[in-house]
């Protein structure tokens, strides 16, 4: 178990690695940089103060000295200033964790608990009229972008009470800010929940049709007892991977609903850093997602053995 953990972590402190070069380069690819578009914006043409303005934002230097400055910041928990408002990178992130952070919780607890039992339903209760009515429902969660949900959401409550759930003043309390993220949590988890339960469906369906289910139902146990005791627990491991993947990518579905919702999370504060090539806060955004989504695949994996006391992560 200690040389897997080992060879696991050395894996992921090289994809991050490769994961970091990609992410500095590619951005240095994007036509334009931070001084072009504020000499463009305010009409500025003076290429001497054009120069300087590159040299305190460290952008003359070649682009390996940037990526290793980069580097060296980040192992010193120095992330650097924004180009766009000169405030330390991480004052600006900080605050808008939580917020994302909560959304995305509560999108993914309302994917699994709404996605997982009602697999279970439509296996059991497989070719009949409400089976059908669930598969139709997964199908049309899977076909609906969210902020295409998140506009009809939003109309639907102007049109029932005349207001909109959307972010405008921080709310006072938790329940209040709970009760603010309800609706966009729901829109962007509900695509989850029902790729969730289209795959907790079929695995439940396999693992039913085993010789072991046969015969706990044969020894009296309960239906209850079957399907959630002995058939859940063997179907979990695909519906795992899955959750774990949509809990890692879940901040490509947040940067539309918090710009539809009008939510200041980190996911609308990237897309503002993209378009003003804000390259501190844009590289350590995406190195952030990257290691939530490198950590969530490794705790998966972890979580294999848990759930199978048959898989064995051998030295």
């Amino acid at each position: 178990m200690g040389a897997y953990l080992v060879r696991r972590l050395g894996l992921m402190l090289l994809t991050l690695f490769g994961i970091s070069v990609i992410i500095f380069a590619l951005l240095r690819l994007v036509p334009g940089n931070i001084v072009d578009i504020l000499f463009d914006s305010a009409g500025m043409v003076d290429p001497k103060e054009k120069l300087k303005i590159m040299q305190d934002l460290g952008l003359d230097k070649s682009i390996p000295q940037q990526y290793l400055s980069w580097i060296g910041g980040l192992l010193r928990g120095d992330l650097g200033y924004s180009y766009v408002s000169e405030k330390p990178t991480l004052s600006e992130i900080l605050p808008r964790l939580p917020i994302t952070a909560k959304l995305a919780g509560m999108a993914i607890g309302f994917a699994v608990l709404i996605g997982v039992p009602l697999g279970v339903i439509s296996a059991v209760r497989q070719n009949t009229w409400l089976d059908y009515a669930l598969r139709v429902l997964s199908l049309s969660g899977l076909s609906m972008p969210s902020f295409w949900l998140g506009l009809l959401i939003l109309m639907a409550f102007v049109a029932t009470f005349g207001t909109l759930p959307i972010y405008t003043d921080p709310p006072k309390t938790l329940i209040d800010e709970l009760l603010l993220l309800a609706v966009p949590a729901a829109a962007v988890g509900f695509r989850s929940s029902a790729l969730i339960m289209r795959l907790t469906r079929s695995s439940m369906l396999e693992v039913l049709r085993q010789d072991f289910i046969r015969t706990a139902r044969a020894k009296g146990a309960s239906p209850a007892a079957v399907n959630f005791k002995h058939a859940l627990r063997n179907a979990m491991l695909p519906v795992v991977t899955v959750i774990g993947i949509e809990t890692a990518f879940l901040i490509g579905g947040l940067i539309v609903t918090e710009t539809v919702f009008n939510i200041p999370g980190v996911a609308r504060f990237l897309v503002e850093a993209i378009r003003w090539r804000d390259y501190p806060i844009v590289q350590n955004l995406v190195m952030f997602i990257a290691v939530v989504v490198v950590t969530v695949n490794f705790l998966v994996d972890m979580l294999y053995a848990v759930l199978d006391p048959r898989i064995k992560y051998s030295d």
